[in-house]
């Protein structure tokens, strides 16, 4: 589970664009994204935006279903494969009780959720989250990386996630990449990165860090 962080504007969604095909590149080698087709690529990659579409009149179950779209596109027949593949990622991401009720409705949390849901209906081997936390208070931040931190081990997914809160991915993030100005600046585990002379480079500011009492992960304060 790898963590990009840095100041705003430092290139962090930019960068998820890019691997998510959401925004064309200028330069680079290796296989293009572009050999790629929409679909086999979504296959392969499941992509969460930092500013979610609106549901409107979607049912929750019917917003994970659209999930499956890589797999029969999106006039195709529902099948057995499909129904299987939404009510494993209800029960996934413990939101089953919300499958027929409308997503706007929802609380933050819950509605957090029930995107995860849907990327896990596409059964992708990787998953690029642009923010996830935003807009959610301090205790569902903690139920969303909790449940991500969780997937991301059970499931064998690779997971890619920008985030703003550096505790947080002290805590659940294995390894952090650090962007400053559109460039990387440093990459390493948390006790490489969370610390005073990195934080400082980082976010132009002199920060504390402790560990902390049970995970032993480094935990920054001003």
């Amino acid at each position: 589970m790898y963590g990009l962080i840095g100041h705003n504007g430092s290139g962090k969604s930019t960068l998820i664009k890019l691997l998510a095909k959401q925004q064309p590149l200028s330069s680079g080698d290796n296989q293009p994204l572009d050999a790629w087709s929409n679909r086999e690529f979504a296959k392969r990659v499941a992509y969460l935006p930092q500013h979610l579409p609106q549901a409107t009149n979607l049912t929750a179950k019917e917003l994970i279903a659209m999930g499956r779209y890589a797999w029969n596109g999106l006039f195709g027949r529902q099948t057995a494969q499909d129904k299987q593949a939404i009510e494993r990622a209800l029960a996934l991401t413990h939101t089953e009780k919300f499958a027929d009720q409308l997503v706007d409705v929802l609380s933050g949390g819950e509605r957090s959720r029930i995107w995860l849901a849907m990327l896990l209906a596409q059964q992708s081997q990787f998953l690029l989250l642009d923010e996830p936390l935003a807009a959610l208070d301090i205790a569902h931040q903690v139920e969303v990386m909790e449940l991500i931190h969780t997937l991301s081990r059970e499931l064998h997914l690779g997971v890619i996630i920008v985030i703003h809160d550096i505790n947080l991915a002290s805590r659940y993030c294995d390894h952090l990449v650090a962007l400053h100005s559109g460039k990387l600046l440093a990459e390493g585990n948390s006790q490489q990165i969370i610390n005073t002379p990195s934080l400082k480079a980082i976010y132009g500011i002199e920060l504390n860090v402790i560990n902390h009492p049970e995970t032993g992960r480094p935990v920054s304060f001003y």
